[in-house]
């Protein structure tokens, strides 16, 4: 973790990835060595612009180069998330409670066929499929759910400008209470943005 930004509360500069094709589906990235799915993401180096670790992140992790996307959006601010006790070590220097993360729409502007996982040496992912638009809520692991529905309610009128895909019936009650506090809390700090 020696290049990685971690500000002064102890959250870790990272950048996450969502991927349209023309259908309006996202592409998911299946962990290597496990069941886990997610959106492609990676920590930023120290310095450098949220972009730039954009294109880096995505040539590592699936492959594409800038020629193969459009940006179609980015989180006007940093999306947070705390990391469960279980999951915070203790013992790194400095210490990282969680994340912060630019988020950005891409839309896939070439073949799906250009997406491999041979472009570093540790690939994050080997398998990738796509899926409807609010689906990633559901897969990904419980404590990054708030801030991929955020991310999404914030960044989806770049692929559906008529309007969001309903939200899903399946979504438990919990789940749909606690996100719209916070995008009501997202509204109310943009409203009061000079």
């Amino acid at each position: 973790m020696s290049n990685d930004w971690i500000d002064d509360e102890g959250f870790r500069a990272n950048v996450g990835i969502i991927l349209s094709n023309t259908d309006g589906r996202l592409l998911l990235g299946g962990r290597v060595g496990a069941k886990g799915w997610q959106f492609p993401q990676g920590g930023m180096l120290r310095g450098e612009d949220p972009q730039a670790a954009m294109y880096r992140e995505l040539e590592e992790e699936v492959g594409l180069e800038s020629q193969h996307v459009e940006i179609l959006g980015v989180t006007r601010d940093w999306l947070r998330y705390r990391l469960p006790d279980k999951f915070v070590r203790r013992h790194s220097k400095p210490l990282c409670i969680g994340q912060k993360q630019r988020w950005f729409m891409l839309k896939l502007i070439s073949s799906a066929d250009k997406v491999r996982f041979d472009r570093c040496d540790q690939p994050e992912f080997d398998r990738v499929r796509w899926v409807d638009f609010w689906r990633p809520v559901n897969e990904v692991i419980y404590f990054k759910r708030r801030v991929y529905a955020s991310a999404l309610h914030e960044l989806g009128s770049t692929v559906f400008p008529e309007g969001l895909p309903p939200r899903p019936r399946w979504w438990p009650r919990r789940w749909r209470a606690v996100f719209d506090k916070d995008i009501e809390k997202t509204i109310r700090a943009r409203d009061e943005m000079p």
